[in-house]
């Protein structure tokens, strides 16, 4: 893998996914009309992003209750079920629905599966708003794991079939480990919705961390898919997750030769831009040729 001259690459696969590029065309595009322009919550796990949107007159509000008319831009997580009935009897509304089309599909799913006398269990974070939406559509089966410990804990019956969803920015790793656990015990149903940019991204990122003396990881905090691209690349080099350029620090760069760069799915370009600017400045600081 060859570095320029900075020694900084940036991963093949990092920042916008698909998804989250149309829904920030979906939120801006909707500012053309004469109608306040809310989001239910953060469209996308980055409060830098969210911020310059909400100068551009998209406001994130938290309570649904709050809003008597205008346009409610749906974030990419999605809504649960039943929040979503209660804003399309709302008359003075208009619903953009930005859903992520995989997760979308992962909703679908748990729906035509909670019809049928049979356990669902989705491998995902129990408080993420993507998951808490797809148990919404899952009428009460539904049963949510972290990883294998978590999995190992659940008891069903020995003749229960086990339908295996996904949250779309797991590991396969961890999605993997799970499923083969279940099928060793039960009759088990396989429905891999982790996204194709979820898992380019982190593949992207490993093969870099590899060849790196440090990693940063640019994106939210509270972005579940960027922390899980921190947690891959520390398991092979020295890693950093940072939100913003004004988070690096000179002494990272303390005896380190080869820089490797990602971000997360919900991570701008101007974002990434700034931290290399930033990387490269605090590495000539050091005189490092």
């Amino acid at each position: 893998m060859k570095y320029q001259k900075c020694k900084i690459k940036i991963a093949d696969k990092s920042g916008f996914c698909f998804g989250v590029k149309r829904a920030i065309e979906l939120a801006q595009g909707t500012l053309n009309s004469n109608n306040k322009v809310y989001t239910l919550g953060p469209i996308i796990h980055n409060p830098q992003e969210v911020k310059r949107l909400e100068k551009e007159g998209i406001k994130t509000l938290k309570d649904p209750k709050k809003i008597r008319n205008g346009v409610i831009v749906l974030r990419t997580h999605g809504i649960p079920l039943e929040l979503g009935k209660k804003l399309q009897k709302k008359k003075n509304i208009k619903i953009i629905d930005a859903t992520c089309p995989f997760v979308k599909r992962a909703q679908d799913i748990i729906k035509d599966l909670s019809v049928k006398n049979e356990a669902i269990v989705i491998v995902g974070e129990k408080m993420h708003p993507e998951v808490v939406g797809l148990v919404s559509y899952g009428a009460g089966k539904c049963v949510v794991v972290e990883n294998l410990k978590e999995a190992k804990k659940i008891k069903l019956d020995k003749n229960a079939t086990v339908n295996v969803v996904s949250q779309t920015t797991q590991t396969p790793e961890n999605f993997n480990a799970i499923v083969r656990y279940f099928k060793k015990r039960f009759k088990v149903k396989v429905f891999n919705t982790i996204c194709k940019a979820t898992f380019d991204r982190q593949h992207s990122a490993e093969k870099l961390a590899k060849n790196s003396d440090l990693m940063i990881v640019v994106g939210g905090k509270n972005s579940g898919n960027t922390t899980r691209l921190s947690q891959i690349c520390s398991g092979f080099t020295k890693t950093r997750h940072i939100e913003t350029a004004r988070d690096i620090k000179k002494e990272w760069f303390k005896n380190v030769k080869k820089i490797g760069v990602t971000a997360g799915a919900s991570t701008p370009d101007w974002i990434i831009k700034k931290v290399k600017e930033e990387a490269e400045k605090q590495f000539g600081i050091r005189g490092a040729k």
